[in-house]
């Protein structure tokens, strides 16, 4: 087992029935393949309330030689990372100093994972495994501040994200992807707790799905995000339609922003939030999903 990674899904409590495990194994490992069409299946096999599976691919040039980040991911449904069900493999053939290679993913977790909220659930089993092989062949990246090291991070940053987006888009019962962007905070840590707060919002949540472009509460999950900030500078815009400025709401055509997220709904689209709350240079995003009757319906019924 030294060599192997274990994901678990399922209710939690329920006993994994172990005998059967092992027994698939090698069967399993005669499958394994390197193709496209076995990665996909990889992706497929690990889906749940999924409504799609979830992978991606980068390719970048690394000290002259070309390096490859690939990933797939699961998650629909209990989203809250604290790393959600949310399983990950990330894989890459940059040749790269283990520690380094840790350091580079767990940044990239803080920036794509760890910023999608679907329901306000930490899973049990929150799962990110990275794997670098080596096989690129380029020189050993040892040193974070290194070109090669920012290009490797960059890369696997957004590669993680887009899994990340794709989690909060297929979120159990969503019709749109919703991404804040939160400006002018302090410092980024700052920045990324005001937009999760709002990302995480059920109030918030709700109004999308309704239509409802309800900027109070927006400003609401801003101000109980825990980082301070003078309400004077709050500046909130819903896709390119302001509705507050300098902590005051704005007259606005309610109808112009319903439709907005009405017409974001039709195509399961992205409802963009912007929120700013000063002057400084911190910024952040997180991503999340509406909160819709379907989402009830099947989490009521999860086991019934």
């Amino acid at each position: 087992m030294a060599n192997s990674g274990c994901c678990c899904e399922g209710v939690i409590g329920r006993r994994i029935k172990l005998q059967a495990l092992l027994d698939s194994v090698p069967k399993l490992v005669s499958n394994l393949g390197a193709s496209a069409e076995d990665a996909h299946h990889a992706a497929v096999g690990i889906t749940t309330t999924d409504l799609v599976s979830k992978s991606a691919a980068i390719e970048t040039e690394i000290l002259g030689k070309k390096v490859r980040v690939g990933g797939i991911a699961k998650g629909s449904g209990m989203i809250h990372p604290n790393m959600a069900t949310l399983l990950s493999v990330i894989t890459t053939d940059a040749n790269v100093e283990p520690s380094l290679w840790h350091t580079i993913l767990l940044h990239g977790v803080q920036k794509s994972f760890n910023q999608i909220t679907v329901d306000g659930d930490t899973s049990t089993n929150d799962t990110c495994i990275g794997l670098a092989s080596g096989a690129a062949g380029n020189d050993l990246i040892k040193h974070s501040t290194s070109e090669a090291a920012q290009k490797l991070e960059a890369a696997v940053t957004a590669l993680l994200q887009g899994l990340a987006k794709s989690i909060a888009w297929d979120g159990e019962g969503a019709t749109c992807l919703l991404e804040v962007t939160a400006l002018g905070a302090p410092d980024d840590r700052s920045a990324a707790k005001i937009a999760k707060s709002i990302a995480a919002s059920s109030l918030t949540k709700a109004a999308i799905f309704g239509h409802d472009p309800n900027w109070g509460r927006i400003a609401c999950a801003a101000g109980y995000s825990g980082v301070k900030f003078n309400q004077n500078n709050l500046r909130v815009k819903l896709g390119d339609i302001a509705l507050m400025e300098r902590g005051q709401p704005l007259e606005f055509d309610a109808k112009a922003a319903s439709k907005y997220l009405t017409d974001v709904a039709s195509e399961h689209g992205t409802c963009k939030i912007e929120v700013s709350v000063g002057n400084d240079h911190g910024h952040a995003q997180a991503w999340g999903c509406d909160l819709s009757y379907k989402y009830v319906e099947i989490n009521a019924e999860y086991t019934t």
